[in-house]
């Protein structure tokens, strides 16, 4: 068997029953070989939506990009929109750089901001804007969406934790709902009503979650 076919494998675990269960597409092995195709895939998806959105993805074009084989990479994604949920899932899995401002306040602004950065940064904006996108067409791509923003909200959590140990916040804040009230009237703002984002709206929003939860609106009943 050659490399190419090898790696088109799609490898799977075993329950305790003995039932097999594939895995995400793309994940084959951790290290290696795949690691290194799966990446360089990766790169080229982030690439090939920057340039041409979500519609223009083709699975040929990444795999020129990637210097992949197409065959491998029909064979190991399955679709475009295969090759967008493991781009994903991949991000979920990376660090995320959250806000240490020493306050509450600060950390809830500069966390706005970035999610503002994200979505107005040349390079970075169309990938976060494509995805948004093909999540609200696309089933498979919504699902992982869905379980980034919850790797982002888990991440995220320590802000809220650092705030209630300060005592900020009061004891049983709901920290994912404290971050989900900073950043809802971003995404509003840059996919439901198209209006401008910038710096002033983020701390505007970072405000009004910080008011929200030291008034106990977040605490778990």
């Amino acid at each position: 068997m050659d490399d190419e076919t090898r790696l088109a494998q799609p490898e799977v675990t075993m329950t305790s029953s003995g039932t097999s269960h594939g895995t995400s597409p793309g994940a084959v092995r951790p290290g290696g070989r795949t690691a290194r195709v799966r990446e360089a895939v990766r790169a080229a998806t982030l690439a090939e939506l920057a340039e041409k959105g979500f519609d223009g993805l083709t699975v040929e074009g990444v795999a020129l990009r990637s210097g992949v084989h197409k065959t491998t990479v029909y064979r190991r994604w399955g679709s475009v929109e295969g090759l967008a949920a493991d781009a994903l899932d991949l991000a979920s899995g990376e660090p995320w750089p959250v806000p240490d401002t020493g306050g509450a306040e600060g950390d809830l602004r500069e966390l706005a901001r970035l999610v503002v950065t994200g979505f107005t940064d040349p390079e970075t904006g169309p990938v976060s804007a494509a995805f948004i996108s093909a999540a609200v067409r696309n089933p498979p791509t919504a699902r992982a969406l869905h379980a980034f923003f919850a790797a982002r909200h888990e991440q995220s959590a320590v802000i809220v934790e650092r705030a209630v140990a300060r005592g900020e916040m009061p004891a049983g804040t709901d920290a994912a709902e404290v971050v989900r009230t900073c950043v809802a009237p971003l995404y509003y703002r840059l996919f439901i009503t198209g209006e401008p984002v910038g710096e002033a709206v983020a701390d505007r929003a970072a405000a009004a979650a910080l008011a929200a939860a030291r008034a106990g609106v977040f605490v778990s009943g």
